[in-house]
């Protein structure tokens, strides 16, 4: 089959999904065909970290899609990742069933503790695997083009525009907090059992959420990039180095705006729902606008507006992550702070940059 020229133009691109087509053989041939106590041999943990790297990766390549290729810096994209991640475990928890602590087959465990006496309307319809996968893409990309239809409409730009969005995730993440809400509390989803009959913690299962995780990145890695060589990524670029000439050019900037937002949000969406069976937790800590300015640095240090470098600087990221916070723990944030200010002054372009202008050099 013959490749599109959009995707035969990019080999940083065929590179990452080659490299993801290899992990989806190897991990699971490590993991299951490798006897436990052999070098090789990659443990269900190790499994589910890395799966976790995946939906942070897509994650940022939703955030690079806004932010490096129409010049909107969103600070509250963590909140379409915990939507989506809500969904899912809304599902999850139906599926508990009379295993839970209490034993009720329709309240989950949290509800009966605080007495509530029926399930609420919008939990109605979480018992089926389909419709909880259609809210996964439905209600964070509904969210977002709501948002958009009224920020971009009133032409709200730049730091006013990002301060809006980390208002957004703040306003969502105090109101998850809330038991009235029925998501939880504080305490938010947990406990899950299995998704579609298979246990969450047999290695089989943690296998497939990886394969799923690393197809979603490839999913959506694809879909931006064709985005981004079509006209309307063009016109993504135009709105973004000069919005105003874009509109004076005729283009209907507000309604691009609205949809590429939406469409970014739906893919952080996905992420969170990925990543909640793997951590086997959702909490309203997910919406904390730290989580989106972190989501933000990765791209940052990956490379604004090259798709690939998110997935770079996600996954570099939070390996440094995971292994400071178990070595250093109390020397991460300054870590990541001190790289983010060094990529601004010394890399501005992030780690694609500086492969791209290597790679100039040497030809």
């Amino acid at each position: 089959m013959r490749l599109p020229p959009w995707l035969l133009s990019d080999r940083a691109g065929l590179g990452l999904l080659l490299l993801l087509a290899l992990l989806i053989i190897v991990v699971p041939t490590l993991n299951l065909l490798t006897p436990p106590d052999s070098a090789l041999h990659l443990s269900a943990y190790t499994v589910t970290l890395l799966g976790k790297y995946l939906c942070y990766a897509l994650l940022a390549v939703a955030v690079d899609l806004v932010w490096g290729y129409m010049g909107i810096l969103s600070l509250g994209h963590a909140a379409f990742f915990a939507l989506g991640g809500y969904c899912l475990g809304m599902y999850l928890m139906r599926q508990i069933g009379t295993r839970g602590v209490y034993g009720d087959p329709l309240l989950p465990d949290f509800m009966v503790f605080l007495n509530w006496k029926e399930l609420p309307w919008y939990w109605h319809g979480f018992d089926s695997f389909g419709f909880a996968v259609l809210m996964v893409m439905v209600i964070p990309g509904l969210l977002a083009f709501i948002f958009g239809w009224f920020a971009f409409r009133s032409r709200v730009s730049g730091v006013y525009l990002s301060i809006i969005t980390q208002a957004l995730t703040y306003a969502l993440m105090l109101a998850f907090f809330r038991n009235e809400m029925g998501f939880g509390g504080n305490n938010g989803l947990t406990d899950f059992k299995d998704v579609l009959g298979f246990s969450l913690q047999a290695e089989g299962t943690r296998i497939v959420l990886f394969m799923l995780s690393a197809l979603a990145l490839a999913t959506g890695y694809l879909a931006c990039r064709w985005l981004v060589s079509t006209r309307m990524g063009r016109v993504l670029v135009a709105i973004r180095d000069s919005e105003d000439r874009a509109r004076f050019l005729g283009y209907r900037v507000e309604r691009v705006k609205t949809l590429v937002f939406a469409f970014s949000a739906i893919l952080a969406g996905v992420a969170g729902a990925l990543y909640v069976p793997q951590v086997g937790i959702i909490n309203p800590g997910e919406f904390a606008p730290i989580n989106s300015i972190e989501a933000v640095i990765w791209v940052a240090i990956g490379g604004r507006g090259t798709l690939v470098g998110a997935v770079i600087g996600a996954v570099l990221v939070n390996f440094a992550k995971s292994w400071l916070t178990g070595a250093l723990p109390e020397i991460w944030l300054f870590a990541l702070g001190g790289l983010f200010v060094a990529v601004t002054l010394f890399l501005p372009h992030g780690l694609m940059g500086l492969v791209r202008r290597r790679a100039e050099a040497a030809s």
